[in-house]
């Protein structure tokens, strides 16, 4: 049975349909109507995102209309204010895991897709991903998403096994605590598979939420084809009971200014549905060069920088409580530039590629046929470093994951003190076994001021002597503690 004749029933409910949560025309109308906001309606909108409240999406229109330099600065400063309110100056780190290339799917974008002859496909093997788990652990990685293509050899218990896997390898001083997974959308029967085996986040982009554009970029005939049912897959993992997700889209398929509304409106849609919980994350990746890919060479719809750093403030703004991820497709010079705008999750030492862990340390290179090309190729250490050197402290935390501080339970404590009472002095602990175990001699350095800086805000209050006790408690040889 071939993908299509295996969720037929399912695509048929979704034809069925009168219509979706995204309305095209609506949300041009709301974009054209807010084409030249003033200053006074653009500091309206900035006064009600002062509350750390969901902004509506004529709010957010206005935010993405704006083109007064003057009240862009002010954007971008309440944006960092709010960063810094809801998720402190914490960034937390993860590693992609590329478990296989191998896609049924043609999207035209896409290095993995089907009729891509340049790629040499693939499917990992139990052996060879423990082999590269070891690797990304020998280097200090802790959180990791797993990657794959959409294919016959790659269903759903094929993903549990891998995950379980991923779960089982273990080396003198680490592991991989949290298994993330960015594969296609699923059945709800599936997605308790993967809730039963113990998945972090579960992401699944919609790449474009502009119709026509999604239907020319996923040709008819394949299972991504199908809008809708790509589209509430959140909805059938939170009913499964998944309710860690993540969505995202690709920028510079279409319109930055209308993929930025459809975001919104997907969250709008998850918080009303399901008792206020929306995405756990937002990613916004730019679309870059893929190997045989002409059409990410040059894509109509490419995000300039200047646009990047506005959209990302702009989500921040919109939607307060849902971590951002920017991605190392970007360079470092850019990263370094919209962290301070909203950013709390980024990956580092990255490899992409299937096998691309094992064969950048044999051969000290990057493979040669990717499904896109990143910008960032910086080893986890220097990015430790690079982070501290802002004055931000990294986080290999994975403690609200496997407390079962997700969903709801999340959502309730994101608007809390919980940022200060857990968050830092987790990262704080993550951190010191980074420094002990892996880092360089200047990041140590470097890490270890960033470390002093933190545990002195906490001076005076009662998780001072706890954090005082597991310091020392990692200092004599102890690994994963958290609050």
């Amino acid at each position: 049975m071939n993908f299509l004749e295996k969720y037929k029933d399912e695509f048929e409910k979704y034809d069925r349909m009168d219509h979706d949560f995204i309305d095209d025309d609506k949300i041009w109308a709301q974009l054209n109507k807010w084409e030249n906001p003033s200053k006074e309606d653009v500091r309206r909108v900035l006064k009600k995102a002062e509350q750390c409240v969901r902004l509506d999406p004529e709010e957010t229109a206005i935010l993405i209309q704006n083109k007064d330099e003057e009240t862009i600065q002010e954007m971008y400063e309440l944006a960092h204010r709010l960063k810094e309110e809801v998720y402190g100056d914490r960034i937390v780190f993860f590693a992609p895991l590329y478990i296989s290339d191998e896609c049924a799917n043609d999207c035209v974008y896409c290095g993995f897709r089907c009729s891509n002859k340049a790629m040499h496909r693939k499917t990992l093997s139990m052996d060879e991903i423990e082999q590269e788990v070891r690797i990304m652990i020998e280097e200090g990685q802790k959180r990791t998403v797993l990657v794959y293509g959409e294919s016959p050899s790659t269903q759903v218990d094929f993903m549990c096994d891998t995950v379980r896997k991923v779960y089982s390898v273990k080396s003198k001083h680490g592991e991989i605590r949290r298994a993330n997974i960015n594969c296609a959308p699923l059945t709800v029967e599936e997605l308790k598979k993967l809730k039963e085996v113990g998945i972090g986040t579960f992401q699944v982009f919609q790449e474009t939420y502009h119709h026509e554009t999604y239907r020319k970029m996923h040709p008819a005939g394949t299972i991504k084809g199908h809008y809708r049912w790509r589209l509430y897959c959140m909805d059938r993992a939170q009913q499964a009971g998944v309710d860690d997700n993540g969505i995202g889209v690709l920028f510079g398929l279409y319109d930055w200014r209308f993929e930025v509304m459809g975001l919104l409106y997907h969250t709008i849609h998850l918080e009303e549905t399901f008792n206020g919980v929306g995405p756990h994350t937002i990613s916004f990746p730019r679309i870059k060069f893929a190997t045989g890919t002409p059409f990410s060479e040059h894509p109509e719809y490419e995000v300039s920088d200047q646009d990047f750093k506005k959209l990302v403030a702009i989500l921040r703004l919109s939607v307060p409580y849902t971590g951002l991820i920017c991605t190392a497709r970007e360079p470092d010079s850019v990263r370094r530039e919209v962290i301070p705008f909203g950013v709390s999750q980024i990956d580092a030492g990255t490899r992409i590629g299937v096998g691309a862990y094992a064969q950048s340390k044999n051969a000290n290179g990057l493979p040669d046929k990717e499904q896109f090309t990143i910008g960032d190729t910086n080893s986890l250490d220097s990015t430790v470093r690079e982070i501290c050197e802002m004055n931000c402290i990294p986080s290999f935390c994975t403690a609200c994951y496997r407390a079962g501080r997700t969903g709801e339970q999340f959502m309730k404590v994101a608007k809390s003190r919980f940022v200060h009472n857990f968050c830092i002095p987790n990262a704080i602990f993550t951190l010191k076994e980074y420094l002990l175990d892996y880092a360089s001699d200047e990041t140590r350095k470097k890490g270890e001021e960033v470390l002093a800086k933190h545990i002195a805000q906490f001076k005076g209050e009662p998780v001072y002597d706890k954090i005082q006790e597991n310091l020392k408690r990692i200092e004599n040889g102890e690994r994963d503690l958290r609050l």
